[in-house]
């Protein structure tokens, strides 16, 4: 008896600490690692006072147990495969799958993001969820870019379409593939690979029309924390030089850069000739250099292929042009402006010898918005103009100390590392690969992947360690930690016994929807695998106690386990968006919420008539 009271003690004791912890992390009425470091302590402290025994007299709760989510698996893929997201945007790599998107979308915002979330929901029927996202992140990131959106209109959506996608099949969440192997561990018929297809894609579908309509009107419009400091964009003339590679050489210009408003060519220059404003009907050629008036995003995306093409050239150009340290290494891009004491006044970067001197290259000049029909090497500067300039970090923080310009320290911006593209991709695909085919877990195939993007050079050590986000870190092992307290004291049993308690002689399909309700509340406070084993032999047993078929009420596990809308800590691709998204815990409940009444209304509806309940 005494006992018994004890773990009811422990058992409320848990319930309080994860009502404190929601509603300090619903707030933000302190820190998440804050709340996070708290909640461990709590748990540490009240399982050493109050322990839980096991057969053997072991704690069961112990530190090791408590403590065991800093390397749980789930966390090392969550912090690998931000790694390897950070090379892939850092590379560009996956740039082509956002332009085919685009292409496909023919350009329309609406278009693309609808391609984007049927694409995911419908690879994840088949596949792994956690790949998926991964691939789509820096193609959304890129999207967002491309219509100049914030990438928290975008992310959560992403990792809701998987989620909604791995409901629709046996294999779509190893969630139900847990489910399937309990059941058989219980003497009951495991699930075939389409049979919950049906209602799945019912869910599925109400889900995409909520993220589609309604989840836009309250998603977030949060953008990088960096950008508040970047002011407005400014409009550079710049100089592009069109290659032999580029794809620009034989088009009109009035077709040039046609797909991005935000490039105006001003003058082109053929040889010894000059065309002002030139006739729409110019046909552009290789060699050619265009004067163009263009933001600095809308630059680098114009080059991306070659970042050279945006390097004027000298008309005393050697070799040393190739052997420039701007043309090698990772590159930063960065603004900084002419003082009104400077010693270039009157100069122009030809006569100044700038990239001998600083070893960086201006691509623009901005001059209080005027439009400049000039080379660039041919512009005398003036004070106040704002140079756009690129070189090797340590070049580019080297001008700091000079008196002839001031650099612009929060303009600062890495560039794509383009020539390690390649290798980032091949890593990318070789550990989603070797994850999706179950040759590895996706833990080890995503741990070593950042590691090799470590050593082939993608990405240094210190910007791998930059990567990681100390908030996730702290949030799942928080999360694993809570998990552990409520299975061990029994609060999951204990839940499922106070709904029977409370429904008494409720009809069936009553039941069920209730089931449904409390198994997706609570896989937004545990793990969606951990709510899956503890809720289905409930579910077997509540199905028995009121004379229906199992299946229905296995399928509602399922179902509600994957419904993990409400929280960050439910499920790991809403980890994987919440640092890409710039996510606070308060938008998932906003957000995700309303997705899950809406999934229980439709399955209350439709399962009890199509299981004949």
């Amino acid at each position: 008896m005494e006992a018994m009271e004890l773990v009811t003690l422990q058992m409320i004791a848990v319930f309080a600490l994860i009502v404190i912890s929601l509603v300090l992390y619903a707030t933000d009425a302190t820190p998440l690692e804050v709340t996070s470091l708290g909640v461990i302590c709590g748990l540490l402290i009240l399982f050493n006072l109050a322990p839980v025994p096991d057969a053997n007299g072991v704690n069961q709760l112990g530190a090791v147990r408590i403590l065991s989510g800093f390397a749980n698996p789930a966390l090392i893929t969550v912090l690998a495969l931000l790694v390897i997201g950070d090379a892939l945007e850092r590379t560009g790599a996956l740039d082509r799958g956002a332009a085919l998107l685009l292409r496909v979308g023919r350009g329309s915002a609406h278009g693309v993001v609808f391609l984007a979330l049927v694409s995911v929901l419908l690879i994840s029927a088949i596949m792994n969820n956690i790949p998926v996202v991964v691939i789509f992140i820096p193609i959304m990131q890129a999207v967002a870019t491309r219509f100049n959106r914030a990438p928290s209109r975008l992310m959560m959506p992403l990792s809701f379409a998987a989620m909604l996608g791995g409901m629709t099949t046996l294999i779509g969440s190893s969630t139900n593939l847990l489910v399937s192997s309990t059941l058989v561990d219980l003497g009951e018929r495991p699930f075939g690979f389409f049979d919950f297809t049906i209602p799945g894609l019912l869910l599925a579908g109400v889900g995409l029309v909520y993220l589609l309509t309604i989840a836009p009107r309250i998603l977030p419009d949060r953008a990088d924390p960096l950008q508040q400091f970047q002011g407005d964009e400014k409009w550079f003339v710049a100089q592009i030089t069109l290659t032999e590679n580029s794809i620009h050489g034989g088009e009109v210009i009035a077709e040039a850069f046609s797909e991005n408003s935000e490039i105006r060519i001003l003058m082109v220059q053929r040889d010894e000739r000059s065309y002002m404003s030139p006739m729409k009907d110019f046909v552009l050629k290789s060699g050619d250099v265009l004067v163009v008036n263009a933001t600095r995003k809308a630059l680098l995306a114009a080059a991306k292929d070659d970042p050279s093409a945006l390097h004027p050239v000298r008309d005393d150009a050697g070799e040393e042009e190739a052997a420039g340290r701007w043309n090698v290494g990772n590159q930063m891009l960065t603004e900084a402006m002419v003082t009104p004491t400077s010693g270039l006044l009157g100069l122009t970067l030809e006569e100044i010898h700038f990239r001998d001197t600083y070893h960086c290259v201006v691509l623009g000049i901005e001059r209080n918005s005027q439009v400049l029909r000039q080379r660039l090497t041919k512009i005398p500067l003036e004070s106040g103009d704002v140079l756009l300039i690129q070189g090797q970090r340590d070049d580019v923080m080297a001008l700091r100390g000079n008196h002839d310009i001031v650099l612009m320290e929060w303009s600062a911006k890495n560039l794509p590392a383009t020539h390690h593209a390649k290798s980032a991709g091949v890593i990318f695909f070789l550990t989603v690969g070797l994850a999706a085919t179950g040759i590895l877990p996706i833990a080890i195939s995503a741990l070593a992947g950042a590691v090799g993007m470590v050593i082939t050079g993608v990405v240094n050590v210190r910007e791998a360690v930059r990567a990681l986000d100390p908030q996730l870190v702290f949030l799942i092992a928080s999360a694993l930690a809570l998990g552990a307290a409520l299975k061990v004291t029994g609060g999951a049993d204990f839940l499922a016994n106070s709904l029977l308690l409370i429904l008494g002689n409720s009809p069936t399909p009553v039941v069920l929807s209730a089931f449904f309700l409390l198994v997706a509340i609570l896989s937004n406070v545990l793990s969606t695998k951990a709510t899956a084993v503890l809720f289905t032999p409930i579910a077997v047993g509540i199905a028995h106690a009121v004379g229906a078929p199992v299946e229905p009420f296995a399928v509602a596990v399922v179902f509600a386990a994957n419904c993990a809308f409400a929280s960050p800590i439910g499920y790991q691709t809403n980890l994987l968006v919440m640092g890409p998204g710039h996510y606070k815990f308060a938008d998932f409940v906003r957000v995700g919420t309303p997705m899950i009444i809406l999934l229980w209304i439709a399955f209350s509806l439709f399962a009890p008539w199509w299981y004949g309940l």
